[in-house]
């Protein structure tokens, strides 16, 4: 089987699980239902290994290795990132996208550490001030599963704001990030900016033969929340640290959720650079057992 430049070699695999025709209803549900999961976790890949990686250092890693825990995690993931590449597990688009994401979770970086929001507390030869570099493979993780999660489980979209607001919602968010340390912060009337504009919006999602729909909010919440989760194995890991944790761990404080809930948007907007939002007419995927109005593109 030839692979486009647009296709990775999970599309096989993909290919071969989405054939499969259960022969009672019951089993349909079931194998619908694994091969969600399955999509899920070939799209949650890269962020599970890094996560992974961080987790098995905070045990195994020598405290005298020559080699630094924090430069092992960055070659470790650039490794990982030049193999997808290599092996055509991933599409040069999404690399790009990811790419965007090192930089702009790095900037972020270099500032919050600056003025105290949370440290590293260990030494490496990589790192720009006081930010290791594999720090930006951890918000390139997030970019990585949800250009995965687009183009893996077909997303389209109902309803979906113009894009210029999306954009703008975008650069308001990150820019609040910044500004907070200096002025009100405006969180709350950025979360009701998310409510208005993406609050009509539903996501269409094919994880067999049939199309699920859920609110778009209600998906950015559940995303956020394995973020949130995931953090808190991170700073248990002591790869990160909060300043209420320099001391011993506790959990990240609850009001982190909503911080990765608007950095969800960002997310989700700088994503729409390789995937742009597919708007189908709405009785196509309402219309039980009907494939929607095609859309030209690039199938991976």
């Amino acid at each position: 089987m030839t692979l486009a430049r647009t296709q990775t070699r999970f599309h096989r695999i993909r290919t071969l699980l989405e054939q499969r025709r259960p022969r009672s209803r019951t089993r349909e549900i079931i194998w619908e239902v694994c091969l969600f999961g399955f999509k899920q976790a070939w799209a949650c890949f890269f962020g599970a290994l890094m996560l992974g990686l961080v987790l098995a250092t905070k045990f195994l890693w020598p405290a005298h290795a020559p080699l630094a825990r924090y430069d092992f995690l960055f070659l470790a993931a650039l490794s990982v990132q030049v193999l997808l590449l290599v092996l055509r597990m991933e599409t040069v688009r999404e690399a790009k996208v990811i790419l965007v994401f090192h930089v702009v979770g790095t900037l972020m970086e270099l500032f919050k550490t600056h003025v105290g929001s949370w440290s590293y507390p260990g030494t490496c030869f990589f790192h720009v001030g006081h930010v290791p570099l594999f720090s930006g493979f951890m918000y390139a993780s997030v970019g990585s599963y949800l250009a995965r999660a687009t183009r893996i489980l077909d997303m389209r979209y109902t309803r979906y704001p113009r894009r210029v607001w999306t954009f703008a919602l975008a650069a308001g968010i990150y820019a609040n990030f910044f500004a907070h340390h200096f002025i009100v912060d405006l969180r709350w009337v950025l979360f009701a900016a998310v409510a208005a504009a993406f609050g009509p919006t539903w996501v269409y999602y094919k994880p067999h033969l049939k199309w699920r729909r859920m609110p778009l909010v209600m998906g950015f919440g559940l995303v956020a929340l394995f973020i949130f989760a995931a953090e808190n194995i991170g700073t248990f890991a002591q790869a990160w640290v909060y300043p209420n944790q320099k001391h011993g761990w506790e959990p990240v404080r609850l009001g982190m959720f909503g911080s990765w809930l608007l950095l969800m948007i960002i997310s989700f907007v700088l994503v729409t650079l390789a995937h742009g939002p597919e708007l189908p007419p709405v009785e196509a995927l309402l219309s039980e057992g009907s494939a929607p109005v095609p859309v030209v593109q690039p199938e991976a």
